[in-house]
C-alpha cells in the first residue's frame, strides 16, 4: 500500500512544473533604491504601490518609519515587514554586548545550580534526547549517530557555557573608569574604538596608550555638540572599546572577516535561518601591527577598502563563504573546519537567545541581520558586530546576484503566496538552525555522511547547493501534499 502512495506522489511531481503556479497578487512598498527593489519589482504577482494612504501587504521599510510609524500603524494579519520594533537591542553595539554580558551571567548563575538547569541548556538536553530517541528508531546502525550527536551536543553546550566568543568590551564614558582598570592590568594590548550608532567604518580607530583616549575625548569625535551653538541640545556621543584581535587569520598576508545572514521569522517561538552564502571581506594591505593608523590594513569594510588606491572595483577584495570553506578545508582537514562552522552556528544562536525576552516579537515582522565574524590564527570565531540593515548594495556582477538571491530567498521563507507547508527545513540557501530547538538533518539512512565526519545540524554555511533545483522541488512536494490533504 505504501509503495502505491508513494508511486502516485512521484507520478504527480513528475507532471508539475514550479512555473504553473499562478501568483497571488502581493502589494508592496520599498523604501530604498537598491537590490531589495530590483527583486521586489521582478517577483511574479507582485505590485508596487507608491501612493500614501493605499493599503500594502508587504514593507522593506528603513529604520526611521519604524521608529517614527510603526507603533500608530494598523496592520492586517496578513503584513510583513523587514524589522522588529526594538531590533537594535542586538544591532546596536552597547546594547548587543549588555545583553550578551546578561546571558553569561544567567549561564554562570545556572551552571553553578545543582538542580536541573535553566532556559536554554534544559531545553536543548531534553530536545536532544527526545530527537535521538525518535531517530534511533529508524537507524538500524544508530552506534554511528550517537557519538556524533553527543560531540554536537557536547560542543553547544560548551559554547554556551563559555560564551566567550566576543572580545571584552565597555561602553564609553559610563564604563571608562572600568575600562581604565582593565586597560592597566593588561599593559601593552590594543585597543578598537567604535561609535555604537555609526556603520561603513566611520569613527573607528585604534589605539593602545590612554594617552590617546584622552586627547580624544576633548575633540569633536567625542563631543558633537562643539560643532553646534546649542550645545545643550546635543548629547555625547556613546563609543564602545573592545579588545583588538591581534592575531587574525591571514590569507595571503591580509586580515579578513566574514559576512553571515541570518534570518529571523519569530521570537517567540525562535525560529532562525542560516544563509549558505556569504562572502569573506580582505583588507587591502597585508597585515601588520606596527602601525595601527593604516585602515587599509586593520578594517575590513567594503566602503573603506574601495577608497585605496590601487582597489579594483571589479575584483573587489571578496571571497565567497564556499571558496572560504573550501581553503580552509584543504589547509586545516574537514574535522577542524566542520568543528570551526558548528562553532559560529552557535554564535548566531546564542546571540540571538542573548536577547529573545526583550525583544518585542510581533508576527507581522522579521529580520535580516549580517553577521560579522572574524576568524584568528587558532581557528576561533569571534562575534564582531551584527547589522540589522546589511548592505543591498552590489559592489559588482557577482555581489549583486548573490544578494539577487538572497533577497529573493528571504521572500521564499516569509511565502507570502502561500505556496509552502510551513515544515521546509530548507528553502533555496536557508537552512533552518534553530526551530524553538536545534534542527538536525534529515537522514535517509545514508552512512556517507558518519564517514565524510560532517555535523548533523541542518545549517550548513559555506556548503554548496543547487538553489533553483531546491525550489522547484520544495514547491512541486508543498503541492502535492497540498492536493493529497
Amino acid at each position: 500500500m505504501y509503495l502505491v502512495i508513494l508511486g502516485k506522489i512521484q507520478s504527480r511531481l513528475s507532471r508539475i512544473s514550479i512555473c504553473k503556479q499562478k501568483p497571488t497578487s502581493i502589494r508592496f512598498r520599498c523604501s530604498l533604491q537598491n537590490t531589495i527593489l530590483d527583486v521586489l519589482r521582478a517577483r511574479p504577482g507582485w505590485v508596487e504601490i507608491t501612493s500614501e494612504g493605499v493599503g500594502w501587504d508587504f514593507y522593506w521599510a528603513d529604520v526611521w518609519w519604524m521608529k517614527e510609524i510603526f507603533d500608530r500603524a494598523y496592520l492586517e494579519d496578513q503584513v510583513r515587514i523587514n524589522h522588529f520594533r526594538n531590533h537594535y537591542e542586538l544591532t546596536r553595539k552597547n546594547l548587543m554586548v549588555k545583553n550578551l554580558k546578561r546571558l553569561r551571567r544567567q549561564l554562570e548563575r545556572d551552571s553553578g545550580k545543582l538542580e536541573a538547569q535553566k532556559y536554554p541548556l534544559k531545553q536543548l538536553t531534553e530536545h536532544f534526547l527526545c530527537d535521538f530517541l525518535l531517530k534511533a528508531k529508524f537507524y538500524k546502525r544508530t552506534r554511528f549517530y550517537l557519538p556524533l550527536y553527543f560531540c554536537l551536543f557536547i560542543s553547544y553546550v560548551l559554547d554556551l557555557l563559555k560564551c566567550d566568543f566576543y572580545p571584552a568590551t565597555f561602553e564609553l564614558p559610563s564604563e571608562y573608569h572600568i575600562f581604565v582598570d582593565e586597560f592597566r592590568r593588561n599593559p601593552g594590548t590594543i585597543w578598537i574604538m567604535k561609535p555604537i550608532a555609526r556603520s561603513q567604518g566611520k569613527g573607528i580607530f585604534l589605539f593602545k596608550r590612554l594617552k590617546d583616549i584622552t586627547d580624544w575625548k576633548r575633540g569633536v569625535e567625542y563631543q558633537p555638540q562643539l560643532q553646534v551653538t546649542d550645545a545643550s541640545t546635543a548629547p555625547i556621543e556613546t563609543y564602545v572599546v573592545q579588545r583588538y584581535i591581534e592575531n587574525p587569520y591571514l590569507i595571503g598576508g591580509r586580515k579578513f572577516d566574514i559576512r553571515v545572514y541570518v534570518l529571523v521569522t519569530s521570537y517567540n517561538p525562535l525560529k532562525a535561518y542560516l544563509y549558505r552564502s556569504g562572502f569573506a571581506r580582505f583588507a587591502n594591505n597585508r597585515y601588520s601591527l606596527d602601525t595601527i593608523d593604516d585602515n587599509y590594513i586593520h578594517l575590513t569594510n567594503v566602503a573603506i577598502q574601495k577608497t585605496a588606491p590601487d582597489y579594483d572595483p571589479e575584483k573587489g577584495c571578496k571571497w565567497s563563504t564556499q571558496q572560504l570553506r573550501m581553503y580552509l578545508t584543504a589547509k586545516h582537514g574537514q574535522s577542524k573546519v566542520n568543528t570551526l562552522f558548528q562553532q559560529m552556528t552557535n554564535i548566531f544562536i546564542l546571540s540571538l537567545q542573548s536577547c529573545q525576552r526583550v525583544i518585542i516579537n510581533d508576527k507581522h515582522c522579521f529580520e535580516l541581520y549580517g553577521y560579522d565574524i572574524l576568524i584568528d590564527s587558532n581557528l576561533k570565531p569571534w562575534l564582531i558586530e551584527i547589522n540589522a540593515s546589511p548592505s543591498l548594495t552590489a559592489s559588482n556582477q557577482e555581489d549583486y546576484d548573490l544578494k539577487f538571491g538572497l533577497l529573493n530567498d528571504v521572500l521564499n521563507v516569509l511565502d507570502l503566496e502561500n505556496r509552502l507547508t510551513g515544515k521546509e527545513k530548507k528553502v533555496g540557501l536557508f537552512d533552518l538552525m534553530w526551530d524553538d530547538g536545534p534542527v538536525f538533518l534529515e537522514e535517509n539512512g545514508n552512512e556517507n555522511l558518519v564517514k565524510a565526519q560532517t555535523t548533523l545540524t541542518n545549517a550548513k554555511l559555506g556548503c554548496v547547493n543547487d538553489r533553483l533545483q531546491n525550489l522547484k522541488e520544495i514547491y512541486q512536494t508543498a503541492e502535492v501534499f497540498k492536493k493529497l490533504n
